[in-house]
């Protein structure tokens, strides 16, 4: 994804309220890692980099995640993420989730 259209989903959905999504709770621990990652505009290289994971483990995860939340790209992925809150804008910049950058 373009830095312009990562900064278009953040603006869009800087003022959003989350909204609960039961969707989220079929992921594992790892799978809700990547996708935090993916929503944070990381590249499959630097999500394997961060997590000490190869990169194909990485497209694997993506595929899952993916597969069980019923989307067909990662920019839905990242849309549903800051749906449900779990990635929130801060002041320009994505945060995950309670953490303070």
């Amino acid at each position: 994804m373009t830095p312009s259209v990562t900064r278009r989903l953040v603006e869009t959905f800087a003022t959003a309220a989350p909204v609960p999504d039961e969707r989220l709770h079929v992921l594992t621990e790892r799978e809700t890692d990547i996708l935090t990652q993916l929503a944070l505009g990381l590249s499959n290289s630097d999500i394997a980099r961060d997590l000490s994971i190869g990169e194909t483990t990485v497209k694997t995860h993506v595929s899952r995640v993916l597969t069980k939340l019923g989307l067909t790209s990662r920019s839905q992925a990242v849309v549903l993420a800051y749906e449900t809150g779990l990635v929130v804008p801060r002041h320009g910049k994505a945060t995950e989730r309670g953490r303070v950058q």
